[in-house]
C-alpha cells in the first residue's frame, strides 16, 4: 500500500529536479536566518547562488551533533519562536541535549511521512495501532501517533513499559499494528510466554520497529515469537524523528528514504569524502522541507549503504541498507572493528540462544578484553546432559566470533531472564575502559 503515490513513485528525473529546487531554497534560507550556517557556509567558500546541481551538495560543510549542542537551545532555529509549535529534545548521554523545533507545517509534514511509514507496513484506517514508543521529549511516540491519525487508524497511546497491561490491551482492544523498539517487542513476547498468552490468538499482523540497530536474525525471532510481519523503520530527532525511511512489506530489503524531503549521502567517516551507491559508509542527511530546524549534511554516525535498484513495491525513492551499527558505538577490540549487531547475528544463529545479551569490554594490562554474557533457553537447562551442552555451546560461540569477526572473546552463558530487560533502547555494551 502506497500512501502518497504522486510523490513516492516520482520518476528519478522529476524527483531530482524537485530536490534541486528545494535544496537551493533551503541553503538560501538558512544563509539568511541562521548565523551558524552563514558563518560555516562562508568559511567553506559558498556564495549565494552557488548551488547549480545536486552534485554541489558535496561542497557544502557538514553539520555534527557537537554543532547542535554548541548552539543550545535555539541557535539552529531558522524561524522566530512565534512560529514554533513543538519542541523535542534528544536523550543525549553527555552534555546538554539536542533541541529540535517544529512549525505547524513541519508537524504536518511529519504526520505525512509517518503515514507513509505506517502504510509501508500495511496500516489502513481500519487498523488499531498500539503505540509503545515513548512519548514526551523523545520524538518516537508522537511521530508514530500523528502518522496513524493521518491515515485514520485508531491509536492506543500506551507508550513503553507495563508489559502485562500492554498484552491485556492487545487482547481486549484487538490491536493490529505494534510500534516499538525491536528489543521491547521481544520483551513483550517473553512476557506473553510467561503469562500463557498465545500470540496467534491476537489480531496483531505487523510491527514497525526502530530507534536502535537490529539484525535480520532478530527480525526472524520477533516474527516467530509474535506471529507478525516485522519491518524496520528509521529516523532521528535531528532530521525529523521517525519517518525518514522505511522498509516495505513487499521486499523487506532496504528502507525507502523519502527523498522528496531528505537527500541522503554515504561518506567515508574518516575523510568525509562522498562515496558512490553501494559502498558502505556513514549516512548523511540534508533536510529540504523542514522550516524550524533544517540541517545541511548532518552526520548521523549510522553505518549503511544506498541501494539504487528499483523495488517491486513501486516506490522510486532510493533505499538505504539496514543500519549495521554506528561509528560511535563501534568497538575496537585489539585493532579489530566490531559492531554489537554483528555479534547479535552470530548469537541468534545458534540454536538454544536467547536474544538477550550484554557485551562487557575491559582492559587487562594493555590488552582489550571482550566478555559476552548471553542467555540460553529453558530447554537447555532442562537437558539431562546440561553441563556438556553448555560447554559445547560456549565453544561454538567463541569459535564463531573468532571465525567471523577475528576477535577472541570470553563467553558466559547465563540462565533465562538473568540479564536486565529494556523498555526502550536496549543497552548492549558496558565499556569499562571508559570508566
Amino acid at each position: 500500500m502506497i500512501w502518497n503515490e504522486e510523490y513516492e513513485t516520482l520518476p528519478r528525473e522529476a524527483l531530482e529536479a524537485l530536490q534541486l529546487k528545494r535544496l537551493r531554497s533551503l541553503v538560501e534560507r538558512v544563509y539568511g536566518t541562521v548565523p551558524f550556517y552563514r558563518n560555516k557556509l562562508e568559511k567553506s567558500g559558498y556564495r549565494l547562488g552557488d548551488i547549480h546541481s545536486l552534485q554541489d551538495l558535496a561542497s557544502l560543510p557538514f553539520t555534527t551533533k557537537i554543532d547542535l549542542r554548541d548552539t543550545y537551545p535555539f541557535g539552529m532555529f531558522a524561524v522566530p519562536m512565534e512560529r514554533v509549535v513543538r519542541i523535542h529534545a534528544s536523550s543525549g548521554t553527555t552534555g546538554k541535549p539536542v533541541v529540535v523545533g517544529y512549525t505547524r507545517r513541519d508537524v504536518d509534514t511529519w504526520a505525512e511521512l509517518m503515514a507513509r511509514t505506517l502504510s509501508c507496513g500495511g496500516t489502513t484506517k481500519g487498523d488499531i495501532v498500539q503505540n509503545a514508543y515513548g512519548y514526551g521529549l523523545f520524538t518516537g511516540g508522537l511521530g508514530a501517533h500523528y502518522g496513524a491519525e493521518k491515515i485514520g487508524a485508531a491509536v492506543i497511546p500506551i507508550s513503553g513499559g507495563n508489559s502485562k497491561r500492554q498484552i491485556m490491551l492487545m487482547q481486549d482492544f484487538g490491536s493490529t499494528i505494534l510500534t516499538s523498539t525491536p528489543s521491547y517487542a521481544l520483551n513483550l513476547a517473553e512476557v506473553m510466554a510467561e503469562e500463557g498468552v498465545d500470540p496467534s490468538t491476537l489480531k496483531l499482523k505487523c510491527g514497525l520497529f526502530g530507534a536502535e540497530p537490529w539484525s535480520e536474525a532478530m527480525r526472524k525471532e520477533i516474527e516467530k515469537k509474535l506471529h507478525i510481519n516485522a519491518i524496520d523503520i528509521y529516523g532521528l530527532s535531528e532530521v525529523i524523528g521517525p519517518g525518514v525511511a522505511s522498509e516495505c512489506l513487499e521486499e523487506k530489503h532496504g528502507l525507502h528514504v523519502f527523498e522528496d524531503h531528505f537527500i541522503p549521502e554515504i561518506i567515508d567517516p574518516e575523510t568525509g569524502k562522498a562515496l558512490p551507491y553501494g559502498e558502505l559508509g556513514e549516512l548523511v542527511f540534508t533536510t529540504i522541507t523542514k522550516e524550524a530546524f533544517p540541517v545541511i549534511r548532518y552526520r548521523t554516525r549510522d553505518i549503511s549503504r544506498l541501494i539504487p535498484e528499483p523495488c517491486s513495491c513501486g516506490r522510486t525513492h532510493i533505499r538505504m541498507e539496514r543500519i549495521s551499527g554506528r561509528t560511535d558505538d563501534m568497538l575496537i577490540i585489539r585493532g579489530v572493528n566490531v559492531f554489537p549487531s554483528q555479534i547479535e547475528a552470530i548469537l541468534l544463529a545458534i540454536k538454544g540462544v536467547e536474544p538477550h545479551y550484554q557485551l562487557i569490554v575491559d582492559r587487562a594490562g594493555n590488552l582489550d578484553t571482550l566478555e559476552i554474557q548471553v542467555e540460553v533457553g529453558e530447554q537447555v537447562f532442562a537437558n539431562a546432559d546440561e553441563v556438556k551442552v553448555l560447554q559445547n555451546m560456549e565453544r561454538r560461540i567463541v569459535k564463531d566470533i573468532k571465525d567471523y569477526l577475528g576477535v577472541s572473546a570470553k563467553v558466559k552463558l547465563v540462565e533465562p531472564k538473568t540479564l536486565q530487560r529494556s523498555e526502550g533502547k536496549a543497552s548492549r555494551v558496558l565499556d569499562k575502559r571508559r570508566i
